[in-house]
């Protein structure tokens, strides 16, 4: 273990965190309100409904947990730097929180542009929908490559398959945008201008800073580890620092992921915003094998 700048603390940097944990805090609060309205409300809801709704609720809830416990123990994966001297602090810890929280938040998107682009019977829906979980899947790959060898080009091409994810949903709801009733069009208007201006902070903040760092990397010779190195370095090398230096390029992305995304996932389970139905269609379709017309 190493510490770092000795017993420089800065307020800014304690401030930060006390908020980031409260709104961790938050987020389990709605996360519980969220869980207890569903079981409320499971006698007036249809079996099929219930059952896609709680699968949302146990995917959100590992994210939702998953980025509370990242908002304690925050980590800055590459230089290895935590703000606490434990074990639950090492980057390979984080990022193994982190990995399984991001599938689950790719799989809540996923399962309700699957059932939503059923509803309305579009084919470019449904594959996007199944494409998403194995893109961020691959993304995840891209992460650990950034996280063990120290090479920000990792986090470029993570970062880039987040972005492309998050286009290609946006694109596939504005394509069965037209096909629901005025509330239904207003839930997924909303996601997608929150899908774009993601798309657009990924595209000129995100992956432009890590694009740069590789660069600089690259300028001053720094010595990437191999994977075997890297595994090993994750597992027990940290750097405890409470310095604003170190930490205040992490700050806008660490919380507006832990804030904003963490209300995004809890949204898809909120009792405002239930499963897709073939009801919620603005016009019927028929289905071939019935040959009747629902709505």
């Amino acid at each position: 273990m190493v510490i770092g700048n000795g017993n420089v603390i800065s307020p800014g940097v304690v401030s930060w965190w006390l908020f980031l944990c409260l709104v961790a805090a938050l987020n389990v609060a709605m996360w519980s309100r969220s869980a207890l309205e569903l079981r409320r409300r499971r006698s007036s809801l249809p079996a099929a409904s219930f059952a896609a709704l709680r699968i949302q609720l146990m995917l959100s809830g590992v994210y939702v947990f998953g980025c509370a416990f990242r908002s304690v123990l925050p980590v800055y994966d590459i230089p290895r730097l935590c703000l606490f001297d434990t074990w639950l602090a090492d980057v390979a810890v984080g990022r193994s929180v982190a990995t399984v929280a991001e599938l689950a938040f790719a799989s809540q998107w996923a399962l309700l542009l699957y059932a939503t682009a059923l509803a309305a019977n579009s084919l470019f829906a449904r594959t996007v929908a199944c494409l998403l979980v194995p893109l961020i899947a691959t993304a995840e790959v891209c992460s650990w490559y950034a996280v063990l060898t120290t090479s920000n080009l990792g986090h470029v091409a993570e970062n880039s398959m987040w972005a492309i994810s998050a286009a290609l949903v946006i694109a596939a709801m504005l394509a069965i945008l037209p096909r629901f009733e005025a509330p239904r069009r207003r839930v997924l208007s909303a996601w997608c201008v929150a899908g774009i201006a993601y798309v657009l902070f990924m595209a000129r903040f995100d992956v432009p800073t890590y694009w740069a760092r590789h660069v600089a990397d690259e300028a001053t010779g720094h010595r990437f580890l191999t994977l075997a190195q890297g595994l090993a370095d994750v597992s027990h090398h940290r750097v405890v620092s409470y310095s604003w230096q170190d930490w205040h390029t992490e700050v806008v992305w660490m919380t507006l992921y832990f804030s904003v995304a963490v209300w995004l996932s809890i949204s898809l389970i909120n009792a405002r915003v239930p499963a897709m139905r073939l009801d919620d269609l603005k016009y019927p379709r028929v289905f071939p094998v019935s040959g009747r017309a629902q709505i």
